[in-house]
């Protein structure tokens, strides 16, 4: 009996511990399940924030790379503006050196028609009948020189022989003029 009064006290105590404790426990396993629920809910969020951050990242990567692309692209364009600067100018200087030569190159032609009126094989026939006519007139002349010579002799012989004569007619007149006053 003892040990069922000790028995029955002890689940009164128990009840009671129970009753005093059920609201502390319910209260906690509330207070738990609250926390619980918040821990999830914080972790969704972290989860979130995270997918948020890899996001972020990924468009800053893009971004980055776009940007030193874009960095990429502009020191391009910076050196193709360069070069086309230089072309231009390349091109200046080739179209005046064109115009220059062009007008040499006038010149030239106005030279070549010029000297294209003198025919080579007409020049080298009419050279060839001039030396022909020279050899001709060089003989001709020595021909002409020759005879010259030869009348020049002549006629210095005719003239010794006219002076001989004229010296001889005086001697003559007088003869003739004895011969005449003889015969008169």
């Amino acid at each position: 009996m003892l040990a069922v009064k000790s028995l029955e006290r002890l689940i009164e105590i128990e009840a009671d511990l129970k009753a005093q404790y059920e609201t502390k426990l319910t209260a906690k396993s509330d207070e738990i399940t609250k926390l619980s629920n918040s821990q999830n809910e914080l972790e969704a969020t972290v989860a979130k924030q995270k997918a948020k951050i890899a996001e972020q990242l990924q468009k800053i990567t893009e971004l980055s790379a776009r940007s030193s692309e874009n960095s990429r692209t502009e020191q391009l364009n910076r050196e193709l503006n360069n070069q086309a600067k230089n072309l231009q100018e390349e091109v200046a200087m080739q179209k005046k050196r064109i115009k220059s030569l062009q007008k040499d190159l006038a010149v030239e032609r106005d030279e070549l028609k010029g000297l294209k009126q003198f025919d080579v094989n007409k020049m080298k026939k009419n050279l060839d009948a001039g030396k022909k006519k020279l050899a001709e007139k060089t003989t001709a002349n020595e021909l002409l020189q020759k005879s010259y010579n030869k009348f020049k002799k002549d006629n210095e012989e005719l003239k010794q022989q006219v002076k001989d004569l004229e010296a001889k007619v005086p001697a003559e007149e007088e003869i003739e003029e004895k011969e005449e006053a003889a015969t008169a």
